[in-house]
């Protein structure tokens, strides 16, 4: 289902997070751990499909994708940092505030008005201050940067193709990093990151024939429902 989401709606990869805590009796540093290193590989795919799409080589969409990807190399350490201290309890909550706080930009960015596709470019500051923030809550909870970055950077005026290409650049090194520091405080667990993400691959490739054959307001409405479902759930379950 994550790997559906991923492509079919945008934020799924919160959801691969939300199994894992929910399902497992692995601590919050194992969860996000494993969490984490499968958005090596959805990234890595994501970033391969713009760029081959042409997106990535807008220079403001390349310089957009390199502000996010350099703020995340600062701020990753920093989320996986703060999941080495935080109890079950607290990362259960934490992770239901992140799941309803997700429903909401969802909910945000499908009721705002259309604006001009061309959008308008965000100040490097701006960008890099959304990359920061995005960088830390991805690195202690285990998701991919673009769930958060896109309905950010679209809420402040970017290009909507623009920050999808952007925020998968980001992701693969929020990914990268945050797989390396929580590999170093072995906090992984392979086996089950493998069962998550080999479906999860084959999820994106699903998630992309049926955002063609549903109605996207369908899917993001969908979402929502869950992820709002889910909130109290997941602060309760901690």
């Amino acid at each position: 289902m994550a790997g559906v989401g991923i492509t079919a709606i945008g934020p799924g990869g919160v959801l691969a997070t939300i199994g894992l805590f929910a399902l497992t009796a692995l601590t919050p540093a194992q969860v996000a751990g494993t969490a984490i290193v499968t958005h090596v590989a959805t990234g890595a795919l994501a970033t391969a499909a713009y760029t081959r799409s042409g997106h990535l080589r807008d220079p403001h969409t390349r310089r957009t994708a390199l502000t996010l990807a350099a703020a995340a190399v600062v701020g990753t350490p920093l989320g996986v940092l703060i999941n080495s201290v935080v109890s079950g309890q607290a990362f259960g909550i934490v992770l239901g505030v992140f799941s309803a706080g997700i429903a909401a930009l969802v909910w945000y960015r499908d009721r705002r008005p259309r604006a001009d596709p061309a959008g308008h470019q965000l100040r490097a500051e701006v960008v890099a201050a959304v990359g920061f923030g995005v960088a830390v809550a991805s690195g202690l909870v285990g998701v991919g940067g673009p769930l958060l970055a896109v309905p950010l950077l679209v809420t402040l005026g970017a290009p909507v193709l623009s920050a999808l290409a952007a925020a998968q650049v980001q992701s693969v090194v929020i990914a990268g990093v945050g797989t390396l520091g929580y590999l170093a405080a072995g906090a992984i667990d392979w086996p089950l990151a493998a069962l998550v993400g080999v479906p999860e691959l084959a999820g994106v490739l699903l998630g992309w024939v049926i955002a063609r054959r549903l109605p996207a307001r369908t899917l993001k409405y969908a979402l929502i429902a869950s992820l709002i479902g889910l909130a109290p759930y997941l602060a309760l379950h901690g």
